[in-house]
């Protein structure tokens, strides 16, 4: 069996898996081309998992995707996502959100709680789609793309719809990126403690937070900490966050659905109410956590890896989670059709433009009253 497919079966899977994987490597290098080469950054503002769904998305409706891809095509993106999901835990280790800038956590939290209750609130009034608008609130709210694809199978959310929540906080993300260094220096005055928080807490994606903070430091060149590190550091706290709050909107969109279909006379079973992956994301978190802890205790992880050994083992499941990720989310776009998302039309995009603009709002009011009290 692989991933719940029997061994007999696999070598029709093989087409559909070795397309997103040719569109996984021709992401990684135009990500490393246009961010390292082009821009001149040493590690990439551009999202590997970005450029991956767009190619998907422009080799489906331009050349399309005949038949003998398509079960591949589909175990990436049921399959293969789940597993890149769990791996990823190993990047959030629990002990670390104790030792990052706990003066962040505050605007982290208001942030994330605003922008995650109005912009459902607001996808409500649009007439979106409960999984849409869930899916371009974590997104907006916590961690871009990686909340998107973490979320949208624990709610069954459609190719459509993840590849719309994920092209419109993309958009979004990329425009704050290059604006946001610019209006933080002016706002705050060169304080490169309040940009930073104001980077870290407002802009979508890692990549793009780092690239943001890249272009803060090297346009104004701030004393150390630079506005780079503090907006790393509070990105890093809301990254730690996913493991709480996306397990509770998934828990919450399937307790509602599972009222819904049993006033229609339908049962929901009580293990679609938190998705395994989730678990095994959460567990992954842990372990990585009890690894740091044995190093920092003896020097020795698990009784086994030394600290450098460690290192090593968590690098690579963070890379495979990675890549896994990017080979997901190009099958997802190679699996949407540009007449599909047609069928959404504009709204979720004005959506995506209200939570945005939400999130920098309350970002900027928070970090004006709280920023000034925090020292380096």
């Amino acid at each position: 069996m692989l991933l719940g497919v029997p061994v007999d079966q696999i070598p029709k899977l093989l087409p559909g898996l070795l397309l997103p994987v040719a569109i996984m490597a021709a992401a990684t290098w135009l990500t490393q081309f246009i961010g390292t080469d082009l821009m001149g950054f040493d590690k990439s503002p551009v999202s590997a998992i970005m450029v991956a769904i767009v190619i998907g998305l422009v080799v489906r409706n331009t050349l399309g995707l005949p038949e003998i891809f398509k079960p591949g095509v589909d175990f990436c993106v049921k399959k293969v996502l789940r597993f890149g999901i769990i791996l990823m835990g190993i990047r959030l280790s629990i002990l670390e959100l104790v030792k990052i800038g706990t003066a962040g956590l505050p605007i982290v939290l208001v942030c994330i709680t605003a922008g995650l209750a109005l912009t459902v609130y607001i996808s409500r009034l649009a007439n979106l789609s409960r999984r849409l608008g869930i899916l371009i609130a974590v997104g907006t709210g916590i961690c871009g793309a990686s909340a998107i694809v973490a979320t949208a199978p624990g709610i069954d959310a459609s190719d459509e719809e993840t590849a719309y929540a994920i092209t419109t906080i993309t958009v979004f993300g990329i425009i704050a990126m290059l604006l946001y260094p610019y209006l933080a220096h002016l706002m705050f005055s060169g304080n490169q403690i309040m940009a930073g928080l104001l980077l870290g807490t407002s802009i979508h994606e890692t990549a793009q937070v780092t690239g943001a903070g890249l272009i803060y430091d090297s346009q104004f060149l701030p004393p150390r900490p630079t506005a780079a590190d503090v907006a790393i550091v509070v990105k890093l706290v809301r990254n730690a966050l996913m493991a709480i709050v996306i397990p509770v909107m998934i828990l919450v969109h399937n307790r509602q659905l599972a009222q819904a279909e049993s006033s229609n006379g339908k049962r929901t079973s009580v293990a679609k109410l938190f998705p395994m992956f989730i678990l095994g994301f959460i567990l992954l978190a842990a372990l990585r956590s009890l690894g740091d802890a044995g190093v920092e205790a003896n020097g020795i992880a698990f009784g086994v890896w030394t600290e450098g050994m460690w290192i090593s083992v968590h690098q690579s499941v963070a890379q495979w989670a990675g890549a896994l990720l990017a080979i997901a989310m190009a099958g997802v776009g190679l699996g949407v059709s540009y007449e599909g998302m047609k069928e959404l039309g504009i709204r979720p995009f004005f959506v995506g433009l209200f939570a945005a603009s939400l999130v920098g709002v309350v970002g900027t009011i928070l970090v004006f009253a709280l920023g000034p009290s925090i020292r380096p």
